[in-house]
């Protein structure tokens, strides 16, 4: 079974409870689930947040919408998500950031298809940056995550999970898709209050459900939105 984890956390450094600040009137987090109900590939979705008491309201919030919710350590991200998998049964699971309320779950699904389609443990777009942050994929092999983990001889390597593999090429069987153009400098994800205006500027010009938005169409959106800004 290859399910979604979306890796979530209140006490972020620089926008500390970000991921359910509210923006056109939904929270990040729940945005980014709403676009990642449309994916063909994956057998269930699970947000994998800390067992900290700073962490009760995403759990409370994974409740009211009807979303599995996995606790493990704050810092080990990479045990939470093993932890995760194990819990749910799953085989491989797509790695997901919840600071990414616009990622298009297009590029999940083509994620998900390259892995099956190969003998991979990580499937990315990340290991060499084409797409916009915020459009970032990962579909990790659990039994993979599993031997790196016990490798893992860092707090930094546990904090980001897949950077071991990344720093190991030649233990692990990486693929890493392109998006054809340069765009990795583009921010779409959620990092500061300037990221958050700059989302709220980019849903005001939308006339469908964000979700509906190609990754490409949002870089155009992008794009009007930096010429305007202050304007939604």
């Amino acid at each position: 079974m290859l399910g979604i984890i979306i890796q979530a956390r209140m006490t972020s450094m620089r926008l500390p409870g970000k991921v359910l600040r509210k923006v056109r009137g939904r929270p990040l987090l729940g945005r980014l689930i709403e676009g990642l109900a449309h994916c063909a590939g994956a057998d269930l979705l699970v947000v994998a947040t800390s067992d900290e008491a700073s962490d009760d309201a995403l759990a409370e919030f994974c409740g009211r919408a009807g979303v599995a919710c996995h606790r493990g350590p704050l810092n080990d991200v990479a045990g939470r998500l093993l932890a995760a998998a194990r819990a749910h049964g799953l085989e491989a699971f797509v790695r997901v950031c919840a600071d990414s309320p616009l990622l298009d779950y297009r590029l999940v699904d083509r994620a998900v298809e390259l892995f099956r389609a190969g003998d991979w443990d990580v499937v990315t777009n990340a290991l060499k940056r084409t797409f916009p942050k915020g459009q970032s994929v990962e579909v990790v092999r659990s039994a993979a995550l599993e031997l790196a983990h016990g490798r893992m001889d860092s707090a930094a390597e546990r904090e980001h999970v897949t950077a071991h593999f990344y720093a190991h090429p030649d233990r692990y069987q990486i693929l890493n898709f392109e998006s054809g153009g340069d765009y990795g400098r583009m921010q779409m994800s959620v990092d500061t209050l300037e990221d958050l205006s700059a989302l709220d500027r980019v849903l005001g010009l939308m006339t469908r459900p964000s979700w509906d938005y190609g990754w490409l169409e949002l870089a155009e959106l992008f794009r009007a939105a930096s010429e305007r800004p202050g304007r939604g």
